[in-house]
């Protein structure tokens, strides 16, 4: 009989079962458990909270939010950048049976207004401002009836469901709340209004929004669960081998499932410190934070690392306390990966592979890996969680070794995208996959490798880009009649923009025109870096674009080579 052959599939198990608790009934057991721990340490804002007086503010917020009128299913979007206040939001939304809605705090009018709109948000919470970016001054562009109303009272033609606004910090404006006048909201409402909202919400409730990419040019909200995040936080934080001890130094913004998640879900699980070095990533802040918080891990994507490892002051830092960490958010390159380890002590750095859909972590590297598995793999599955290899045409499971789709399937899917059971279907299919559209590998001791991306998306710094979303954005210029955006390598970012341009009959315009026209209208990771004019793409017979053809042509014109050569995990 000839030999069986061996399938890409592979279950971890877990000594350790799943968490049946929702976000608040797990955070206030860890605050009973150890509450003089530093919880939040917000050096930037020269904040300090221990987890019981994180505790008392996180209930404050939830009876604040409650007072403003929102109730269990409501969705509370927030835009800002990383302040305590957005992680006292993050867990007091979910007391409240609220569905925080991510906002990245990069985007402008266009991206807000269809966030706002698409997730039928009826609140939102905004700063001020940060660096260039007038939140307040795009708000009113985006919701010009809110200066003309009373707070809690918006009434827009844009956004029908748009009721109240609050401002996190700064002056007064009109139509909207301040943070200090929600939370004295809550101070004035008794407990028990709140304990019997966290009584009557179940683990699978819908408790979070993050807004993702699509290749149809929008981007789509992934409705996470209690269970989703809980769980997928616990077991990120075990792959480090957290403890109430461990104090995480998290560069990476919160709006995205890395900070919220990975670094956020994960302290807090395990009663760990948060510690915010800034509002945004600066290499500078985060060695400051890490010597002088004496923390023992660090978050990071690939670029965030080699923005500290090659800084001129890096020498100047203690690195001694570090012990653990993640690279993850785009491909690592291992030489990286080596430094990491070495340089900055972090001899037990992991990977963590996953998307937005699947809360995100789909695999993780383990601190007992050896250096060479956690720099050139991907790892294993998560505990309890599920993934298979299989021919993207075929839908059946290909031989180990051999490359095709990463999906996975467990505790940490998605519920759906909200108001898009299309979309959804696409991803999910029937048995409960989620079908990535990542390339890979799985080898006989169930750990994966990344080969590619089925899909055309960019990973720039982090960032996933669909190509599509940025094209629908270019064709509302005047001048373009086509477009087509790819990804280049790129030594900083991983992946750079290059849109290649056919102008409309008798049209002149310059590239930096062109990158004019893109900024404050779309976030600024979007924005092409390289643009080409030419007169048509390379197509098949049957007229489909090739954009690997333009791509190779793009490496060669840019003097790429060699960048394209690095090799990542």
């Amino acid at each position: 009989m000839p030999a069986k052959v061996s399938r890409s599939y592979a279950f971890r198990g877990s000594e350790k079962p799943l968490i049946g608790k929702t976000i608040g009934d797990m955070f206030d057991e860890i605050a009973e458990t150890y509450p003089e721990n530093d919880a939040i340490v917000s050096l930037h804002q020269g904040l300090r909270y221990t987890y019981r007086q994180l505790q008392r503010e996180v209930d404050r917020a939830a009876k604040g939010f409650v007072g403003l009128g929102l109730k269990k299913g409501d969705r509370l979007a927030i835009w800002a950048t990383n302040i305590a206040e957005w992680v006292i939001t993050q867990f007091a939304t979910a007391k409240a049976g609220i569905i925080l809605v991510n906002i990245n705090p990069a985007y402008r009018t266009h991206e807000l207004e269809y966030s706002l709109r698409q997730s039928e948000a009826q609140g939102l919470l905004l700063m001020d401002r940060f660096k260039t970016s007038d939140y307040v001054k795009m708000f009113y562009e985006v919701c010009p009836e809110a200066k003309e109303s009373k707070p809690g009272q918006i009434h827009s033609e844009k956004l029908p469901f748009l009721r109240t606004a609050v401002l996190i910090r700064g002056e007064k404006q009109p139509g909207m709340y301040s943070w200090d006048e929600v939370m004295m909201m809550g101070e004035e409402m008794p407990d028990d209004i709140l304990l019997d909202i966290q009584e009557d919400l179940d683990f699978d409730d819908p408790v979070n929004i993050q807004y993702t990419s699509g290749t149809t040019g929008f981007p789509k909200g992934v409705v996470l669960t209690h269970h989703n995040l809980v769980n997928n936080g616990y077991f990120i934080g075990e792959c480090m081998k957290f403890t109430e001890k461990d104090r995480l130094c998290i560069p990476v913004p919160f709006y995205h499932c890395f900070g919220m998640v990975l670094s956020n879900m994960a302290c807090v699980t395990h009663g760990a410190a948060m510690v915010l070095p800034a509002e945004y990533f600066d290499p500078i802040s985060t060695m400051m934070a890490i010597e002088k918080e004496h923390c023992t891990a660090v978050h990071g994507v690939p670029t965030m690392f080699v923005a500290q490892l090659e800084h001129p002051d890096f020498s100047k830092f203690d690195f001694s306390t570090l012990r653990t960490g993640i690279m993850a958010g785009s491909p690592c390159p291992i030489e990286f990966m080596k430094k990491a380890a070495t340089l900055m002590n972090m001899k037990e750095v992991v990977i963590t592979y996953g998307q937005t859909e699947a809360s995100p972590g789909i695999t993780n590297s383990s601190t007992d890996d050896s250096i060479d598995r956690r720099v050139s793999t991907i790892g294993r599955p998560l505990p309890h969680t599920e993934v298979k290899i299989v021919d993207p045409k075929t839908g059946k499971m290909v031989p180990r070794g051999e490359t095709g789709e990463i999906c996975a399937r467990g505790y940490m899917i998605m519920r759906c995208y909200y108001n898009n059971p299309v979309a959804t279907d696409q991803a999910i299919d029937k048995e409960g996959w989620l079908h990535t559209g990542d390339l890979g590998t799985l080898d006989d001791e169930d750990y994966c490798k990344i080969t590619g991306r089925l899909k055309d998306m960019v990973i720039r710094g982090g960032e996933n880009v669909y190509p599509r979303e940025v094209e629908e954005f270019l064709y509302t210029h005047p001048a373009i009649s086509d477009v087509q955006v790819i990804g280049v390598p790129d030594l900083k970012y991983g992946e750079e923009l290059m849109a290649w341009i056919k102008l409309k009959q008798g049209a002149s315009v310059t590239p930096d025109a062109i990158r004019e026209f893109c900024k404050g209208k779309i976030a600024h990771f979007k924005v092409p870096k390289y643009i080409k004019f030419v007169a048509d793409f390379p197509m098949t017979v049957t007229g489909k674009i090739q954009k690997y053809k333009m791509r190779e042509e793009s490496i060669k014109e840019l003097g790429l080579e060699e960048v394209a050569k690095m090799k990542t995990a």
